[in-house]
């Protein structure tokens, strides 16, 4: 028996990285999961071979999108017990006024108007069903900022609170909500954060790192599926960092 057997999932930006690492690991822990991506192809790529899995395009910033994503999982599959906002994006690490306002927008439509209109579209499923879990992928970078990468970090300070508003909100309703702050990852995020992908800029990443590695997505899926179990059936409103002691 999975820790997440027979639980619905939605993994959004599950194609590739963070996001296909939690969706691959919720599947072998027993959850039917709606592998969600704004690539169909790289979705369905994952979604094969993990049984009544869905793979379903979605561009979380819009709110058509995401309530069908919401409604078709929920007509396949009869509910939706755990929503993993994973989908993110960044900006270049760059000087923060050489950013352009639409490059701006859309870090903030991606990681922070997403949960608001995933929200909108599940809570009340769950709300119908008795409860829940939401869990947000935050950032370390929403704890200890590194410059050339202001709005993201500001994206991501933003999920992490938000995941705590959200949990004292949801309570009564027996909707836990949780966040995870990742350490840069090896990831396709990755050259982005450091704005040139060099042997160099990546020794200068792990050295900030007490741990002495960048994270992986085994990692953070370990955590998420911990968070989304029954396990944690105590746990809400908190952003646990895995980030092998970057935050200190």
């Amino acid at each position: 028996m999975g820790r997440l057997n027979g639980k619905v999932a939605i993994v959004t930006g599950a194609g590739q990285g963070f996001g296909q690492g939690i969706a691959e690991t919720f599947a072998r822990e027993g959850a039917i999961v709606a592998v969600v991506d704004i690539d169909i192809e790289k979705a369905r790529a994952v979604a094969r071979g993990m049984g009544d899995a869905l793979a379903l395009q979605c561009d979380v910033s819009k709110a058509s999108d995401v309530e069908a994503c919401v409604a078709t999982t929920l007509n396949s599959h009869g509910r939706v017990d755990i929503v993993v906002n994973n989908a993110g994006i960044s900006h270049r690490n760059q000087p923060m006024l050489d950013v352009g306002e639409e490059e701006f927008d859309r870090v903030f439509a991606v990681n922070v108007k997403s949960i608001y209109l995933f929200a909108r579209a599940a809570v009340p499923v769950m709300r119908r069903q008795g409860g829940g879990v939401i869990l947000n992928i935050g950032s370390t970078a929403g704890i200890r900022p590194r410059p050339g990468l202001t709005w993201y970090n500001a994206s991501k300070g933003a999920v992490n609170l938000m995941s705590k508003s959200m949990a004292v909100e949801l309570a009564p309703d027996r909707i836990r909500v949780n966040a995870i702050a990742p350490v840069a990852g090896e990831t396709p995020l990755l050259a982005t954060f450091m704005g040139e992908d060099t042997p160099e800029k990546r020794a200068a990443f792990r050295a900030s790192i007490p741990w002495g590695r960048l994270s992986t997505p085994d990692d953070i899926a370990k955590a998420a599926v911990y968070l989304c179990s029954d396990d944690a059936e105590m746990v809400t409103g908190e952003v646990l960092q895995v980030d092998g002691g970057r935050c200190i």
